[in-house]
């Protein structure tokens, strides 16, 4: 498939060669005609007078040497390994160091498992079946588990972004130019227990280390008056607000454990990551906002409807304040 902006398909450079070849006109006076530069003419014709007519063909850009790529006899040992052993991609970057000397870093060997077709369980399984099924977070009382992140999303500016008036129009360029091209970000930090899936969340201005502690105290008194007053473990993703001591000195008293996941593994704190997924598309972007203070308005609506009136499978189809025998079904939450 040619490329749309290409001068000329095969067909076009075989009869500008015809011209320059048979009847022996000038490369400079062709190439001006079919307008294209005469460096690329000359370079079709020597390929012609070469290879004749597969030389007009369209090749790969790719070298033809390659001194980084692995060696085929490294390929060899990597799928033997991967398909007789079910070796992963780091044991066999070790085995590769040493047991024969060569230095390959685990991403390498990962794109060549993904290339042959061996990156996954159930492609080295004689029938397909995954043999790893997936894991569950499993709460076992209010507070067992609480779960806490930060959301980035860009502010509305007043009178309403490109969602409202449309992306590229006057009105929403206008906004942009009020503000310099620097709208700003709101930074939704959420707090969710694993148990009942009673959930707090505010606008906040940044995600620093005092921000967070900030969030995480009133989060803890919301959490209180609905009767769950003890952390046993808290789990964050590894950002610099919640890896810094000032944010685990505040915390240390409240909580028995606090549990980072694993790096770039978002799944292990998948309760919150799916409260936020939840969030955006019932609430975010469910409808155009005429600035961000009207955007927030309806955050601690949906929020409070979340918690009080909206059915949880989770939860048995009930409300996740419907887990907590508090009493309090009608506390409104403070959000900034």
């Amino acid at each position: 498939m040619h490329h749309r902006n290409a001068p000329l398909t095969v067909v076009g450079r075989q009869r500008a060669v015809a011209q320059v070849i048979d009847s022996g006109r000038p490369i400079a006076h062709v190439a001006a005609e079919f307008h294209i530069a005469r460096t690329t003419l000359s370079k079709w014709v020597g390929r012609y007078r070469e290879h004749g007519d597969p030389g007009l063909q369209d090749h790969s850009s790719a070298p033809a040497n390659r001194p980084t790529r692995l060696p085929i006899w490294v390929l060899e040992l990597i799928e033997s390994w991967r398909r007789k052993r079910k070796w992963s991609a780091r044991r066999i970057a070790r085995e590769l160091a040493d047991g024969h000397g060569f230095a390959c870093c685990v991403r390498t060997v990962t794109r060549w498992l993904d290339r042959l077709g061996l990156n996954r369980i159930r492609d080295i399984t004689p029938d397909g079946e995954n043999l790893r099924s997936p894991g569950k977070i499993t709460a076992r009382y209010p507070g067992h588990i609480v779960h806490m992140d930060v959301k980035k999303v860009g502010q509305i500016p007043d009178g309403g972004g490109w969602r409202a008036h449309g992306r590229g129009s006057e009105l929403a360029l206008a906004g942009k130019r009020a503000h310099k091209q620097k709208v700003g970000y709101t930074y939704l930090h959420s707090m969710e227990d694993g148990f009942s899936r009673l959930s707090y969340t505010e606008s906040l201005e940044d995600e620093k280390a005092i921000t967070t502690i900030g969030f995480f105290h009133r989060a803890r008194v919301f959490f209180a008056a609905h009767g769950i007053t003890w952390i046993t473990r808290l789990v964050t993703d590894n950002g610099s607000n919640y890896t810094a001591s000032a944010f685990r000195r505040s915390t240390c008293a409240f909580i028995s454990r606090h549990q980072r996941t694993r790096i770039y593994t978002p799944r292990h704190n998948g309760k919150i990551e799916r409260y936020q997924r939840i969030l955006a598309e019932e609430c975010l972007y469910a409808r155009p906002y005429g600035s961000e203070t009207e955007r927030r308005e309806a955050i601690a609506i949906w929020v409070h409807h979340y918690n009080f009136h909206r059915p949880h499978t989770a939860c048995g189809d009930q409300p996740p304040a419907s887990r907590l025998h508090t009493g309090v079904d009608n506390v409104m939450t403070n959000y900034i």
